[in-house]
Formats: structure tokens, C-alpha cells, sequence
């Protein structure tokens, strides 16, 4: 791991890594030093992490928590360079979309191709973290990502045994069952009832699918993007209660 650049406010140190040629951010408590536990947060697809999505779970998780949270730009997205086959699957869907029909097998393939890079690149970093005075290689380990990064967030946590729970949903895809299947640990997961690209039916499909013997089913009404502000409180208590800390915000 290469540290490229830091800085602290609020409370806040961040740190922007590269691990080889995957480049990444870690943020943790400004002040206090020792090993503590990790969250991982992937980004929706397309975005980087550095999104909002990812710093609104981040800063919170380092505050009320103590926790270390990291991430990393997925393939062809942030600091990485373009990726033709992502790319070329990604115009594809956009094509079909644009002319109402559906996706066909674009969708799972460009998932597939994402995912062939990104969980061996989390895995790698997962190691690298791990070797961090900041981090250390006792704490427990938690990952959060919704939508695209809750696709390749099933596939993490399924293949994964450091990831001892997990936030995830917005994502509806039958070819992750058997791998959902695989998933024991806690896992919140994350409804949007009026997804219009996520249908009710296949996302309680997956939720359903996991193998957790502790699992939570958070729905609430609204499209894709309108997510609760209180469900971040609510993923701050989950992995407190998993991995330990404080996890108590100061507003609901």
C-alpha cells in the first residue's frame, strides 16, 4: 500500500491509497491510534469513492462509531482507466433502455465482468488494510453497498469470511441466489418499494435467498434514489451491534 495524500478535519483523517494500481481512501479517527474495526463501502455504478452515497455512510461510521471505513473506485470507474468491455456493455443497456426494451443478458454480463476485478481488488486491499496500525488484522470486518455495489456485495460477502456482516439491497438479479444462498452472516437489507429498475418482488426474492440466520428486511416507500436519511442511524446501531463501537447517532 502507497499513502498519496492526507488530510484531517472535522475529526476526520483521510488517507488516499493505491494498492498496486487500485486506488482507494481510508478514513479514520483523527484522533486516538490503535487496531479497530473496518467497514467497507462499495459505490454505485458509474459513481466512485469518493460519492456521496459512500462519504454520507463513511463519515458517520468514523464519528459516532470509531470505525476505519474504506473504499475503492470499482473497474472503469474514479481514478482507474477506462475499461472497453464495461464501457461497451454499458452503452448496450443504455441502447435497449432508451428504446424500452429490456436488457437481456447485457445486464448480468456487465455485472460479471465488474465483478471478475473487483472482488479479487477488495480482497487484495482487504490484506493491505489489514496490515495498518490504524486497522489490524483482529477487528472485526463490516461491508455496506446498495444497488450495483450490493451485487458485487453479495458476491464479496459470499466469498469472504473476514466480513462478519453486512448491509445490502436494491438489487434484483436471480443469477446471485445460489450465492446469496452462501451468505450466514447478519445482513440489513434495503428495500425501495417503488424501484421502478429493481422490481418489489425479485428484491424480496434475494432478501429471501440469503442464508443468514439474522436477517432484517428494511423497505420503505419511494423510488431508487430515495433512500431514507434515518436508514444511515440504522445501519450505524447494525454494525455497532456486529462489530462494536458506540452507535448511537445524535438524530433519528
Amino acid at each position: 500500500m502507497r499513502i498519496t495524500a492526507g488530510t484531517v478535519a472535522d475529526g476526520i483523517r483521510e488517507q488516499l491509497f493505491t494498492v498496486g494500481d487500485i486506488p482507494g481512501v481510508l478514513w479514520t479517527p483523527a484522533a486516538g491510534s490503535g487496531p479497530r474495526p473496518l467497514v467497507l463501502i462499495g459505490h454505485g455504478g458509474g459513481q466512485h469513492k469518493k460519492g456521496w452515497e459512500v462519504v454520507s455512510r463513511a463519515f458517520p461510521y468514523v464519528t459516532a462509531c470509531g470505525f476505519a471505513v474504506a473504499a475503492i473506485d470499482a473497474p472503469g470507474t474514479g481514478d482507474r482507466p477506462e475499461h472497453p468491455e464495461i464501457r461497451r456493455l454499458v452503452a448496450l443497456i443504455d441502447e435497449r433502455k432508451a428504446a424500452g426494451e429490456p436488457f437481456g443478458p447485457a445486464l448480468p454480463a456487465l455485472y460479471e465482468t465488474v465483478a471478475a476485478e473487483l472482488i479479487p481488488n477488495w480482497q487484495t486491499t482487504l490484506d493491505a488494510l489489514q496490515k495498518l496500525d490504524s486497522v489490524g488484522d483482529s477487528q472485526p470486518v463490516g461491508y455496506y453497498g446498495l444497488s450495483a455495489a450490493g451485487e458485487s456485495g453479495i458476491r464479496l460477502v459470499a466469498a469472504e469470511p473476514r466480513i462478519t456482516a453486512a448491509v445490502l439491497g436494491l438489487m434484483a438479479c436471480d443469477w446471485l441466489l445460489d450465492t446469496a444462498a452462501r451468505i450466514t452472516i447478519p445482513v440489513e437489507y434495503l428495500l425501495q418499494w417503488d424501484d421502478e429498475g429493481n422490481p418489489r418482488d425479485s428484491v424480496m426474492k434475494l432478501f429471501d435467498a440469503l442464508g443468514s440466520a439474522e436477517k432484517t428486511l428494511h423497505a420503505n416507500p419511494g423510488g431508487h434514489f430515495r433512500i431514507p436519511p434515518f436508514e444511515i442511524d440504522s445501519s450505524i446501531r447494525f454494525f455497532a451491534r456486529h462489530l462494536g463501537g458506540a452507535g448511537v447517532p445524535s438524530s433519528s
